[in-house]
């Protein structure tokens, strides 16, 4: 992979309600001062990234199971929108002579939470499409 790499490093045990996630996704990807603070603007950013002037983002959220206790819906919410991200930056359509860049999105959890952070994941993906 050629060019600039953004590595952002979020922290699920900080996550501890919307606010604090909003909070870690704004220092951490430096989103712009228009972040709406909500969820579809969240999506919107994740989407789009061009403020950030590097070629390629990573984005890794350590203890991403950690994120939101208490909270189901609000971390379908989150998860949802990582994956929509993934989805919109893997399958956008490379036009000839163009080199796009690219999302990668890294969630981590201990050993004894990495099934149920993949059935999460999994349920977001077959409750209705990410389009």
């Amino acid at each position: 992979m050629t060019g600039r790499t953004y590595v952002a490093r979020l922290d699920g045990r900080e996550m501890r309600d919307t606010d604090a996630v909003f909070q870690q996704f704004y220092d951490g990807l430096r989103l712009p001062d228009y972040f709406g603070w909500n969820w579809n603007a969240l999506s919107d950013c994740l989407g789009d990234l061009k403020w950030l002037s590097a070629d390629h983002h990573v984005l890794i959220i350590a203890a991403a199971d950690e994120a939101l206790p208490g909270d189901a819906s609000g971390q379908r919410l989150l998860f949802r929108a990582l994956l929509r991200a993934g989805q919109r930056w893997s399958c956008t359509q490379k036009p000839e002579g163009i080199e796009l860049g690219r999302l990668v999105v890294v969630m981590s959890c201990d050993a004894a939470s990495a099934l149920s952070l993949k059935d999460q994941l999994r349920s977001c993906l077959e409750q209705t499409p990410l389009s």
